[in-house]
């Protein structure tokens, strides 16, 4: 299997369940543990994590992050939804601008994808 360098962003709530489709797809054909997988989400999407707005979804978020996904949330998207960095799963890093962290990652040569 082959290793990869991506980047997925997601901004919209809607789109979570195509998001988590696409990346647990690719978790079926490349070697995860050698790849780097991130999810970078920032705007609204953040309201994925106030542990009310889609609690469905963070159970697969769970799953996949056990598989070596990385999810990173942006600093400034919490601080506009008003949701504390405290009440997120321990596996969530913490980005202060997401856009930022988007363009480091597509500097190091990540594919960006943005269903």
């Amino acid at each position: 299997m082959q290793s990869v360098n991506v980047v997925f962003h997601i901004d919209e709530n809607e789109k979570w369940p195509l998001v988590l489709a696409n990346i647990r797809n690719l978790t079926h054909v490349v070697d995860v543990p050698s790849s780097n997988i991130e999810v970078l989400v920032n705007s609204k999407a953040v309201s994925v994590f106030d542990g009310v707005t889609l609690p469905a979804h963070t159970e697969k978020i769970a799953e996949l992050a056990l598989l070596g996904v990385q999810f990173s949330v942006c600093r400034n998207s919490l601080n506009g939804l008003q949701i504390q960095v405290e009440s997120l799963p321990t596996f969530i890093k913490i980005v202060p601008v997401g856009v930022l962290e988007l363009i480091e990652k597509q500097n190091k040569g990540a594919a960006y994808i943005k269903p």
